[in-house]
């Protein structure tokens, strides 16, 4: 099965494109994250393609971090190629996707952490509590009455994988921005 924006060459100018307007080298666990933000691009069909970059010199180890891990970086190459076959995919999905690296790893470095929480009430419905952490104090909480534990423990898997996204769209409707459910 192929990934959604189509074959391997659309993966590997999707990931440069990633990884050139991030600006800063990453470890392949971060790329691999970035890259799956939106599920564009599935696991295998990326983990190929960033192996035949690094073969192909489209990117190259830089370095490594605290922990030890390889660090990743477009070499000149990867640029060019990034820059000249970007047009094969539509802007709005690059864009978008870039948008969501950023938020990922913003939230990656602030270091925020995430709680959920389900109680059943006694009237057999159930509460999920969504929390959202930065330097121990709560930066976002919600509580949502729903009719089944199965739709509780769906939202929470959605807030685990997605608390960024949630905590922007939080933002955006409570600020009166609803074209923020259209972008």
């Amino acid at each position: 099965m192929a990934s959604p924006i189509g074959d391997k060459k659309n993966v590997k100018i999707f990931v440069l494109y990633l990884m050139e307007n991030i600006g800063y080298p990453m470890t392949f666990a971060t790329i691999n994250d970035v890259t799956l933000q939106n599920d564009y691009v599935m696991y295998l069909d990326f983990a190929e393609s960033f192996y035949e970059m690094l073969d192909g010199d489209l990117i190259a180890c830089v370095g490594q971090n605290e922990a030890g891990d390889d660090l990743y970086a477009v070499t000149f190459k990867g640029r060019c190629v990034a820059e000249e076959l970007k047009t094969d995919l539509l802007p709005s999905i690059l864009d978008q996707s870039l948008r969501c690296a950023l938020r990922y790893l913003d939230f990656r470095r602030r270091g925020v952490r995430i709680s959920t929480n389900i109680v059943q009430n006694p009237d057999k419905t159930y509460d999920i509590e969504c929390k959202m952490y930065e330097k121990g104090e709560v930066i976002m909480a919600t509580t949502l009455k729903v009719d089944s534990r199965l739709r509780a423990e769906r939202m929470a898997d959605n807030f685990r994988e997605n608390p960024e996204n949630i905590y922007k769209g939080m933002h955006a409707l409570v600020a009166g921005n609803v074209n923020y459910l259209f972008s």
